[in-house]
């Protein structure tokens, strides 16, 4: 598309040519439209002027940025532009003409105040696809509610799936939004492949709440049909037995998991207990989630005798699985990321920092993996690009409608 930055030597963009714009803040929305920069998408970041996406001053141990920021917007174009203005939102609908996606999870009714909710951006562009965020959806009781990743992760029941009886927790990564996001940016993508039929745009919806209820599938079913809430078993799992964390004599915890009959029978082999395989009260799963008490004793007595690495050599021998209970000061040394070569720099407007690669690959291709902007940094060359001359730019700075430009993005 015309005005887009020119492609970086060597680096394959499968997403080259699309525009996203971003009506974001905090997380959900921020990292569905990361996850589309980081496969070649040109995402251009709308900001308010004043102080931009709110997550930029949530702290700022990254070199004086903000730890959640640098996360979920590198490669990202920022735009601060006030969108109460009748002027900035004239610019945002001169973007959005030259768009392919929006993506948006502003506070309950701020957009529809603006008249710039998903359908009437829909109706306005029609190739356009809009993809609104929310946190329980449209039509019910909760719809008004602001929703954050504890909020919804507690209403929707994941905390009451972990931690411990009666000391529920919730899950550490904000897994709410997280999730969201990555539904998101593949409806988006779904609804572009339709659109190559039918010439026109859509809305998507989706809620952090409906998301958090689809990965909720398992302890739902099973309530549904026992009338029985799952007791929460803190690092294991109430759907499996022998499966969870055992201390061993170096202080470490290793984590083993079976999943069937046949790995019980070979853990009982590696324990040097054959009585517990004969027994027919653990023969089953289900028999041996009864006895999880008795069971966790069994093995975390073979491996209070033992070392870690003791354990897993056993564990790897008889086709156990295993894995270290690591804190994230071990992953960032972790021995199978840097044999994998996965980390990678990231300019910043603060210096180059490391980041983890994303998840999928493209045979050799390389993730585009951009600079992480500074709040309005792009403003001026994206006016440009919308064929905004240098007086236009001047009268909209001049009322405020755009904001002032921090640094760029620097590898130096």
């Amino acid at each position: 598309m015309d005005g887009q930055p020119p492609p970086v030597a060597g680096i394959a963009a499968p997403l080259a040519g699309l525009t996203v714009v971003g009506l974001e803040q905090a997380v959900s929305a921020p990292f569905c439209t990361r996850s589309l920069a980081d496969l070649g998408a040109r995402v251009i970041k709308i900001e308010n002027p004043d102080g931009g996406d709110f997550t930029r001053n949530y702290d700022a141990v990254v070199n004086g940025l903000a730890a959640h920021f640098v996360w979920a917007n590198r490669g990202k174009e920022s735009v601060a532009l006030d969108l109460k203005a009748e002027a900035g939102r004239d610019v945002l609908h001169r973007l959005l003409a030259r768009s392919d996606v929006v993506v948006s999870n502003l506070a309950p009714g701020a957009l529809e105040r603006l008249g710039l909710a998903a359908a009437e951006l829909s109706q306005r562009h029609p190739r356009l696809v809009a993809v609104e965020i929310s946190g329980y959806g449209a039509g019910g009781p909760l719809s008004p509610k602001r929703a954050y990743d504890l909020l919804v992760q507690a209403e929707s029941g994941v905390c009451a799936t972990t931690g411990r009886p009666g000391d529920p927790a919730k899950a550490g990564p904000p897994v709410a939004d997280a999730s969201t996001g990555l539904y998101a940016a593949f409806a988006a993508l779904a609804a572009l492949r339709e659109r190559e039929h039918t010439g026109r745009g859509t809305v998507i919806s989706i809620s952090m709440f409906d998301t958090m209820v689809e990965f909720m599938g398992y302890p739902l079913t099973f309530t549904r049909h026992t009338g029985i809430d799952q007791a929460p078993v803190g690092l294991g799992s109430p759907a499996v037995v022998p499966y969870g964390s055992y201390r061993t004599v170096d202080g470490q915890t290793a984590v083993l998991g079976t999943t069937n009959d046949a790995e019980w029978q070979r853990l009982c082999v590696m324990i040097d207990r054959p009585d517990l395989a004969a027994a027919p009260k653990y023969a089953r799963n289900a028999d041996r989630v009864s006895h999880r008490d008795e069971l966790d004793a069994a093995v975390g007595a073979w491996c209070t005798t033992r070392t870690l690495a003791e354990v897993q050599v056993a564990a790897d021998a008889a086709g156990i699985g295993n894995a270290r209970a690591n804190l994230p000061s071990d992953v960032l040394a972790h021995p199978q990321l840097a044999a994998r070569d996965r980390w990678r720099e990231v300019p910043t407007p603060a210096g180059p920092i490391t980041a983890a690669l994303p998840p999928p690959t493209f045979g050799t291709a390389v993730p585009a993996m951009g600079a992480v902007p500074g709040l309005g940094e792009h403003t001026r060359d994206v006016l440009a690009w919308l064929d905004y001359d240098d007086a236009a730019i001047a009268a909209l700075a001049a009322a405020g409608v755009i904001g002032p430009s921090e640094p760029r993005g620097t590898n130096s």
